[in-house]
């Protein structure tokens, strides 16, 4: 007989919502230049152990990036019409290890998750969730640390493609 033990807790998360009058395709555009998509090649260095390769990606390139994107917008068509409206999967692997290999409860976050959407009112809109208030919960410090790092690195993208 097999014995499971499911806990619970409330974990109090800080969102963000950065809205902009820029239109939602040169919005969309932006976001889009200033994360690359994630390259494979970097997964693979990372699988495979070569510790110098992906030091040198880590310290010449971006410190974020577009792992997979969904368009919300569109599969809305089937309810309301279509709309502007993307899911972006966002982060850096080589991040994620710094927080996963002391806590790997991280990896529930790593990567994030961006919305991207055009307002009722007609603004552009980014929302998701402060990283440093989803890792912070996890009490280590080295892990909080990261989230820090990452508050202030997503903010800064998301506000250089808000215009």
């Amino acid at each position: 007989m097999t014995n499971h033990n499911i806990s619970r807790r409330t974990v109090a998360v800080e969102h963000v919502r950065i809205t902009s009058s820029v239109p939602f395709a040169i919005v969309k555009e932006n976001i889009e230049r200033i994360l690359p998509p994630l390259p494979d090649s970097l997964l693979q260095m990372m699988g495979s152990g070569d510790k110098e390769g992906v030091r040198e990606i880590e310290e010449k390139g971006p410190k974020l990036y577009i792992f997979a994107k969904r368009d919300h917008g569109r599969t809305l068509t089937v309810a309301v019409g279509p709309r502007n409206a993307i899911q972006y999967v966002v982060g850096n692997p080589t991040t994620a290890v710094k927080m996963t290999r002391h806590d790997i409860r991280a990896s529930l976050y790593a990567p994030l998750r961006i919305t991207l959407f055009e307002s009722d009112e007609g603004d552009t809109v980014f929302e998701y969730d402060l990283p440093s208030s989803l890792f912070g919960q996890f009490g280590d410090p080295q892990v909080t640390e990261v989230g820090l790092y990452l508050d202030r690195e997503l903010e800064s993208a998301l506000l250089l493609a808000a215009g």
